[in-house]
């Protein structure tokens, strides 16, 4: 099986994993992730943190983004430029309005300025316990740290359900490794 076999059956095994998920556990995932953030501090509470607006049934991490911008740190959400391009990001605080996006996405409107990121929280569908990730298959994410790993320092936290992380997730050159896992029962500092 090819390495885009392997990604594509694991994207679909992990759909239905997180698809089976009761509205209850989602809404006390949602709550726990935003705890276990406060006991663990993946990043500092200081600087531009990217979050993103969850679609479908990811884990809603708007809690959490409500607790960064009490605590100081100025957000970002990011936005799809097109295929094959990185995202950029676009500074939001909590309350302003959303642009739909594709992908059923939703983003900062286009005069609201792009800020790069310290830390990212980014979405997935699986990582491992070595901090490689599966996503949706665009490779936005993988470009975007790419990208600014060249530039700055940033601090890639991957977010989910603790039921996302699995023994291992197939990778290949363009993929890019994860700093952290965050998620509702555990964080996981990958070094």
């Amino acid at each position: 099986m090819t390495l885009i076999e392997q990604k594509r059956e694991l994207r679909r095994a992990m759909l239905e994993r997180r698809a089976a998920l009761g509205e209850a556990e989602r809404r006390a995932a949602s709550q726990a992730l935003a705890e276990m953030y406060r006991q663990e501090r993946p990043f500092a509470a200081r600087g531009v943190v990217t979050g993103f607006w969850p679609i479908n049934d990811e884990l809603d991490i708007r809690p959490l983004m409500q607790e960064l911008a009490d605590a100081g740190c100025r957000l970002a959400l990011p936005v799809v430029q097109g295929k094959g391009k990185p995202l950029v990001f676009r500074a939001w605080s909590p309350g302003e309005p959303l642009d739909a996006g594709v992908f059923g996405t939703f983003h900062p409107a286009a005069d609201r300025p792009a800020l790069e990121p310290d830390a990212l929280l980014v979405p997935l569908l699986a990582c491992d316990e070595e901090g490689w990730r599966v996503g949706y298959g665009g490779g936005f994410y993988d470009r975007t740290l790419r990208g600014l790993r060249t530039r700055r320092h940033v601090t890639a936290v991957g977010v989910a359900f603790d039921a996302q992380l699995i023994s291992a997730v197939p990778h290949g050159a363009d993929d890019e490794r994860l700093d952290w896992l965050l998620t509702d029962k555990r964080a996981c500092a990958f070094v």
